[in-house]
C-alpha cells in the first residue's frame, strides 16, 4: 500500500465523559515529511483534564459494574476491529508520525497482539488462596486475595510508536479494570483519537477512556497530578520522567525512560549476522526508538571486517518517500529533531570522530550514519541519540566493554554476539542492563516479556503481563471460621 492520501478525522479534537469534545483551543498535525497539515486537534487545558479525569474516576470508581468476562470479549472485539482497519492505521502512521509504510505494518501486527494478550489475562486477576496453614497463628482462617484496579491510570505515551505503546498502556489498564486518561505525543494524536474509536465500537464503557490531546507541559502537569489519579504509566526521556515524577508524588509510576543500546561482539562471533543485525536494529524507525543500536564494542582482531560489513548494509538502505514501500529510511519527527542529531555528530567529529558513511541532514531527513574514533565523552556515545546514528569501537579486553555498559547511565538492554556459550552466559550475568539479547542486537523484544531497565532507564517492568500487575492491587478476604 503506497496511496497515504486519504485522510482520517476524529468527531471531534478531544473525548471525555462518554463524548466527544471541542475544546476552545486546537492546533495541526503536522506530517514530518513534506510539511502539510494531516488534520486538527484539541489542545486541552488543565480544566479539560480535571473535566476527563473527574468523569473517569467516577466510571472507574462508582459506575456501572464492568465483569471481566465482558472486558476479555470488548478487548478481543478491539484486536478484531483492529484488524479490519489496518489500511487506515497504517495511513495515519505514516502520516502525522515518521514510519515508512512497511514499518507502519509492523506496527499495526504489534499492537494487535498488544491488544490480543490483554484480553487474554483476565485469569491473572483472580489471585490465589492465602496459606494460612503455614503458621499455628493461622488456625481456623482460610482466605484469598483477587487483583483489584488501582482506578484511575494516567497515560502519557511518546510519538515514535503512537499505536503500539497506547495499546501497551490502555489495554492491560482495561482488562485490569481500570480508568485511563491518555495523553498523546502532541506530534501523533490522530492515531491514539483513531486507536479510542476502535476501544468504543468494540464495546469499552464510553465513560471510562478520556483522550486530552495537549502542547506544552501544563496538561500534563495537571494530568500526574491530579489527586484522582492512582497511577501514572508513562514513556518518554528521562529529563521529561524526572518531571512526572516530581509532579505526580507519592503515586504509583511506571516509567521507560529509553536506553543507550549497546552491542559486544567477540571474537568467535558470525559477523554477517552481528552486522546485519545492527544495520537493523541501528537504523529501523530512523533510530527513533529507546532500544536503537547506538554502540558497538568489537574485538579488535575483528573490527575492520565488521566496520566493513556494517558500512556496506548501511549503504544498501534506501532513504525516501514514507509512502513508497521500499523505504527504509523516513524522515525523523521534525526538523529541529534532525538539527539536534546533526549537531551532536558534527560535535563528535570535530572533536575527532570519522565519519564512515552518512552524516547529511536535507530538512527533516538525516541519512544513516556509522562513526568510528568517537572520543570518550561525546553525547553520540554517552547520551541517546534518538536519531540514525551508529558508533563503532574496537576494543582489546571485554572488560573495557563490560565497564563502558555498566558505567553508562541507561540500563535499558544489550546485544552479545558470539558462538561460547559460556560466555554469552556470564555476560549475561555480569551487565547492569534489563535484558541480554544473546546472537542478537537489543533492539528486540516480544510484547509478552517484563519489558524496561534499571539507572535512568525507568521504573517497573511493562510487557503486558507485568503491566496487568502493576495496574492492579492485590485485596485480601480471610475468614475466622468458627468452631
Amino acid at each position: 500500500m503506497s496511496d497515504l492520501s486519504a485522510p482520517w478525522t476524529p468527531p471531534a479534537g478531544a473525548f471525555w465523559d462518554g463524548a466527544w469534545r471541542s475544546p476552545s483551543e486546537g492546533f495541526p498535525v503536522i506530517d514530518p515529511e513534506d510539511g502539510t497539515e494531516v488534520g486538527q486537534v484539541g489542545d486541552c487545558s488543565p480544566t479539560d483534564v480535571d473535566a476527563a479525569v473527574r468523569a473517569v474516576a467516577d466510571a472507574a470508581l462508582q459506575g456501572e459494574a464492568w465483569p471481566v468476562w465482558r472486558r476479555r470479549e470488548t478487548l478481543h472485539e478491539a484486536a478484531r476491529l483492529l484488524a479490519a482497519r489496518r489500511e487506515l492505521f497504517v495511513r495515519l502512521l505514516s502520516r502525522e508520525a515518521c514510519k515508512p509504510v512497511r514499518h507502519a505494518e509492523a506496527e499495526v501486527r504489534r499492537a494487535l497482539e498488544t491488544v490480543r494478550l490483554s484480553a487474554e489475562q483476565a485469569d491473572r486477576l483472580e489471585g490465589r488462596t492465602l496459606p494460612f496453614g503455614d503458621t499455628p497463628r493461622g488456625a481456623n482462617r482460610i482466605g484469598w486475595f483477587t487483583r483489584e484496579p488501582v482506578g484511575v491510570v494516567a497515560a502519557i505515551t511518546p510519538f515514535n510508536d503512537p499505536l503500539n505503546l497506547v495499546a501497551h498502556k490502555v489495554a492491560p489498564a482495561l482488562i485490569a479494570g481500570n480508568g485511563v486518561v491518555l495523553k498523546p505525543s502532541e506530534q501523533t494524536p490522530l492515531t491514539a483519537l483513531a486507536f479510542l474509536e476502535v476501544l468504543l465500537d468494540a464495546g469499552v464503557p464510553a465513560d471510562r477512556l478520556a483522550v486530552v490531546p495537549s502542547r506544552g507541559v501544563q496538561a500534563g502537569a495537571a494530568l500526574v497530578s491530579h489527586p484522582l489519579v492512582d497511577m501514572v504509566s508513562f514513556t518518554g526521556g528521562w529529563t521529561s520522567g524526572n518531571a512526572v515524577a516530581r509532579a505526580a508524588g507519592a503515586k504509583k509510576t511506571l516509567m521507560e525512560l529509553g536506553g543507550l543500546g549497546t552491542v559486544l561482539v567477540l571474537g568467535d562471533a558470525h559477523l554477517h549476522q552481528a552486522a546485519a543485525a545492527i544495520v537493523d536494529g541501528a537504523f529501523g524507525n530512523t533510530g527513533q526508538n529507546c532500544l536503537s543500536v547506538q554502540r558497538v564494542f568489537v574485538a579488535r582482531e575483528r573490527a575492520a571486517e565488521l566496520l566493513d560489513l556494517v558500512v556496506r548494509g548501511t549503504r544498501e538502505l534506501v532513504v525516501g518517500s514514507k509512502a513508497d514501500p521500499a523505504t527504509d529510511i523516513g524522515p525523523l519527527v521534525d526538523e529541529p529533531a534532525a538539527e539536534r542529531v546533526e549537531a551532536w555528530v558534527s560535535e563528535a567529529v570535530s572533536a575527532g570522530a570519522t565519519v564512515q558513511i552518512g552524516a547529511k541532514r536535507d530538512g527533516s531527513y538525516y541519512w544513516p550514519t556509522v562513526l568510528t574514533d568517537v572520543p570518550a565523552g561525546s553525547r553520540v556515545l554517552t547520551e541517546e541519540v534518538f536519531g540514525p546514528v551508529v558508533s563503532i569501537e574496537p576494543v582489546d579486553t571485554l572488560e573495557v566493554a563490560v565497564d563502558e555498559v555498566n558505567g553508562s547511565d541507561y540500563g535499558l538492554q544489550a546485544g552479545v554476539f558470539t558462538r561460547d556459550i559460556d560466555a554469552a552466559l556470564d555476560l549475561a550475568r555480569r551487565l547492569r542492563v534489563g535484558a541480554v539479547m544473546i546472537n542478537d542486537t537489543g533492539d528486540f523484544r516480544i510484547d509478552a516479556m517484563p519489558f524496561g531497565g534499571g539507572k535512568r532507564s525507568g521504573v517497573g517492568r511493562e510487557g503486558v503481563p507485568y503491566a496487568v500487575d502493576a495496574m492492579t492491587e492485590p485485596k485480601i478476604v480471610a475468614i475466622h471460621t468458627v468452631t
